[in-house]
């Protein structure tokens, strides 16, 4: 990929969307761990400086990204909700629907969940106050927009749409790790059965957290 100088903001804004293009496509073959600046910089074609002048750090090109996923993932979500939800059912009943689609939905996003994992413990960090305050006044943004699509589907639920909903992307992200153990475990497993039966299947985890929250919360009211 060859650029030429960015001269007007338009120019600026495509090298950045080539940038995280690229790191979006960095993560479909290696996890958020392993995506570094200088590895980027090579495969999107530019010095690590000049990359640098569109993101101050490796962090900063995550979290707009964590941003883009975010929004993507809403955006099918609406639609999810508003086929999969039949609004004729009983309160209990529509929590269990809304529970599994939201499982569903996002464990099929395996990157926007490691990222979510990622976010208070490596994302925010390295990064300036403009650019986390920016990101999280965006985050705040997203969680509003889940909380009106979850209330919609659950009205029972009031301003608790709210916690239901950041309760769904902690547990999501927490879940993350037990996607892929380490050789190390893998090895353990096939070495001695019985140490499998403490193996964690993040779908089918995230599905019964979810469901235990929803109904949890709505019984509350």
């Amino acid at each position: 990929m060859t650029f030429q100088r960015a001269r007007t903001e338009e120019q600026r804004e495509v090298r950045r969307r080539a940038i995280l293009d690229m790191a979006s496509a960095m993560l479909d073959e290696m996890p958020v761990a392993a995506l570094t600046l200088n590895e980027l910089s090579r495969r999107v074609g530019l010095a690590k400086p000049n990359v640098l002048r569109y993101f101050e750090s490796r962090e900063a090109v995550l979290l707009d990204l964590l941003d883009r996923f975010l929004q993507e993932w809403l955006t099918e979500l609406a639609d999810e909700l508003a086929t999969g939800v039949d609004h004729e059912l009983s309160p209990a009943e529509r929590a269990v629907a809304v529970a599994a689609i939201l499982s569903r939905s996002l464990s099929s996003r395996v990157v926007l969940c490691e990222l979510f994992g990622a976010q208070a413990s490596v994302l925010e960090h390295n990064v300036s106050v403009e650019v986390v305050t920016r990101y999280k006044r965006a985050s705040l943004a997203r969680l509003a927009t889940m909380a009106a699509l979850v209330q919609k589907c659950l009205p029972e639920l009031g301003d608790d749409a709210a916690f239901c909903s950041l309760q769904t992307m902690l547990t999501a992200g927490a879940l993350a790790p037990y996607r892929t153990p380490p050789p190390s475990l893998e090895a353990a497993y096939q070495t001695e059965p019985d140490l499998a039966r403490s193996r964690l299947d993040p779908n089918d985890y995230l599905k019964q957290a979810l469901t235990v929250t929803f109904l949890g919360v709505l019984t509350s009211h």
